[in-house]
């Protein structure tokens, strides 16, 4: 099977009038009133096809969504508007409410649901020509009239629960796109390729439970909007004169989400807390919009709590509580489910870094450091040799407090991941050809996938070096080079082609140009890094990773002879500051203030005097929130994401001593199946 070409939107709609106008994405709405319904008036882009979707608001406690079959066209829309305007005049005609760009989702408390809408967005980054948004602005609505409401949707308790879900601030870190799924890493779009619907049980995407009931009643996605959390930076850089566009993508997980001390190790189903997955990507913009082909590269990493039974009381007296292990699991079963979801996820090796402390006057990290290598020990018993987990611990404080300067920290963590990347590998795809049966939707599928019958490209089991334990560091800098069958995989919109649909004939044309087909490359395997707290140390080791994988990925994409990134260069320099944003945006969702560390102001040359005051006020924000908000945080996004739903006669959710149930196998679990 021959992976397709992503063409414009525009010339899909212009170049073929005759193409099934369900598929096309709604973009824009507006939302009017009656006091019997809500219609609300969804249209594509190029303002070609119209549709609307009826609510109903007689009924208090019940959702009643219907999508109108017909396909209008603008003129006869506005007709359509102004007969049920005339029609309800005797109850107070058709009213405006707002424009908005997309649903949230549907949410009910004690009575009455609510609709959560996307008001206003802004453009954040562009994927391989499609767009990727944030929200500016989002909207609760309650559905039924106030004529048909009781007293109950007035309560105390539903104007608290209300409160609750508005701590959810959809206008940080969230963010979505139309066309592209953006919940997914570019080699997984690339490997899905006949998936024609937005994966909303994907564990990145937030709205999962909130639009599970319209997503049912209609059978499709076209009214809603799959939000994905964490963080999302794109920049163009320039090497050696040529431009280039970097990605950093974070998706959060919604399982076993919260904050630190009320989220730590993993649950009953093998999820751990902080599970962040980290995707950076390059396109080379010589090739890219504008142009027959586009070179991409992609290469992901992961973070999450070590994957134990443990846990930290909050204290008031002290910032640094106790750690606890909780639970005796001798085979240690839920870890062993973690490490196989990650093996589903991102296939072999699993190579785990661990850069929790080794020495301690009073042991803390020290007893997750040694029941963590027993757990991995014990379980690359059970596993053949080829699925066994690489396990390294490096005990960052120790070397970074011995005098050592954040160039030798990154020097070191950088090795690591000049081994890791041995391991992997990464994705790189280039040119692609355009099939005429996906010529319907390719304008909003962009996941080519591997011809039939070929396989990802093997690659070395050989294990990294042993650096746990009590052996000091020493890594094998020598020769190494990794050898890259780069692949021709993707094509981006073509301009040239006068907004019209391509033919087979002109795709031909365009790929007799390349002088030589190559096979995509592809990533087996993942870098799993862990601190305590997956914030500080983790992000620090997770800017070397990228830097190592840079390197590789411009001398892929055909921008550098050279794998190696000078670590004082300017392409250097704006990477960590993208890792620091990252690693600021996920120590606030997680810990409560922007993450510490010594490593990026020092290498950024800020004065040593002024970086020791502003971790120290970190240190204060992360206490404060720990201990004051932490926990109607965590009550607000088990609402969000249905770990919690309100009952009748049942208590209310700030009345729980404990969540602990609700994320080990509490309704959200029931509702939705493993992530796919």
């Amino acid at each position: 099977m021959t992976p397709p070409a992503i063409i414009s939107y525009q010339s899909v709609v212009e170049g073929n009038k005759d193409l099934d106008p369900t598929s096309y994405p709604l973009e824009n709405f507006t939302l009017y009133e009656t006091r019997a319904k809500y219609y609300l008036v969804g249209r594509d882009k190029m303002k070609q096809h119209w549709q609307v979707l009826k609510i109903d608001r007689t009924e208090v406690a019940e959702l009643n969504v219907v999508e109108d079959p017909l396909i209008y066209t603008e003129a006869e829309c506005k007709t359509l508007l102004s007969c049920i305007a005339e029609g309800n005049k005797p109850t107070g005609g058709l009213q405006f409410v707002t424009k908005c760009y997309g649903i949230i989702g549907f949410i009910k408390f004690t009575e009455s649901y609510y609709m959560i809408l996307v008001t206003k967005r802004r453009q954040i980054g562009i994927v391989c020509g499609h767009k990727i948004y944030s929200i500016e602005e989002s909207q609760l609505i309650t559905v039924p009239h106030p004529t048909v409401q009781t007293e109950v949707s007035h309560s105390k308790v539903e104007l608290r629960y209300k409160k609750l879900l508005i701590g959810v601030d959809l206008t940080k870190d969230f963010y979505f796109s139309y066309t592209y799924r953006i919940m997914q890493t570019m080699q997984t779009n690339v490997k899905s390729l006949d998936d024609d619907q937005m994966p909303y049980d994907n564990m990145f995407v937030w709205n999962a439970f909130l639009t599970s009931g319209i997503r049912q009643s209609l059978g499709n996605t076209r009214w809603t909007v799959a939000l994905v959390h964490g963080f999302f930076q794109q920049e163009k850089l320039s090497v050696f004169g040529r431009i280039f566009v970097i990605t950093l993508v974070g998706r959060r997980s919604r399982h076993f989400a919260g904050t630190r001390y009320l989220k730590r190790g993993l649950n009953d189903k093998g999820r751990v807390a902080n599970d962040v997955e980290t995707e950076q990507l390059v396109m080379n913009e010589e090739t890219g919009i504008g142009r027959s082909t586009v070179q991409i590269s992609s290469v992901v990493q992961h973070r999450g709590s070590i994957p134990l039974f443990w846990s930290q009381e909050m204290s008031r007296l002290s910032p640094k509580p106790d750690i606890v292990l909780q639970r005796f699991d001798p085979t240690y079963h839920t870890t062993k489910l973690h490490f196989e979801d990650l093996s589903k996820r991102y296939g072999d090796p699993i190579i785990i870094l661990s850069l929790i402390k080794t020495v301690e006057k009073r042991p803390r990290e020290m007893m997750l450091r040694r029941e963590f290598a027993n757990a991995v020990g014990y379980l690359n018993q059970t596993y053949p040799e080829e699925n066994q987990l690489k396990f390294i611990h490096w005990d960052f404080h120790k070397f970074a407090k011995s005098g050592s300067k954040s160039a030798n920290v990154l020097a070191v963590l950088g090795s690591v991941a000049a081994d890791v990347l041995d391991l992997t590998g990464f994705y790189y795809g280039g040119k692609a050809l355009l099939p005429k049966r996906k010529l319907q939707q390719s304008f909003i599928s962009t996941t080519p996938a591997l011809p039939a019958g070929r396989k990802s490209p093997s690659r070395d089991r050989t294990s990294l070096l042993d650096l746990s334990m009590d052996r000091r560091l020493a890594l094998d800098l020598g020769n190494r080079q990794l050898c890259m069958d780069l692949g021709s995989l993707y094509t981006t919109t073509v301009s040239s082609m006068n907004s019209r649909l391509v033919s087979v004939q002109e795709v031909e044309k365009i790929n007799s140009k390349v002088d030589k087909v190559r096979e995509p490359q592809y990533q087996n395997g993942v870098l799993r890094t862990n601190c305590i707290d997956c914030l500080d140390r983790t992000n620090v080791a997770q800017y070397a990773f990228g830097l190592e994988a840079l390197g590789r990925q411009l001398q892929a994409v055909g921008l550098t002879d050279s794998s190696k990134i000078d670590p004082d260069s300017g392409v250097a320099a704006a990477l960590m500051d993208m890792y620091q944003n990252m690693g600021d945006s996920l120590a606030l969702q997680y810990g409560g203030s922007e993450a510490h560390n010594y490593v990026f102001p020092e290498r950024q040359g800020k004065w040593k005097a002024t970086t020791q005051s502003q971790e120290f006020l970190k240190s204060i924000r992360r206490y404060y929130s720990n201990t004051i908000t932490d926990g109607e945080k965590q009550d607000a996004m088990n609402l969000f994401l249905g770990h919690f739903q309100p009952q009748k006669g049942k208590p209310a959710l700030w009345e729980l001593e404990t969540d602990y149930y609700l994320h080990a196998g509490g309704r959200e679990e029931e509702a939705f199946l493993e992530h796919k």
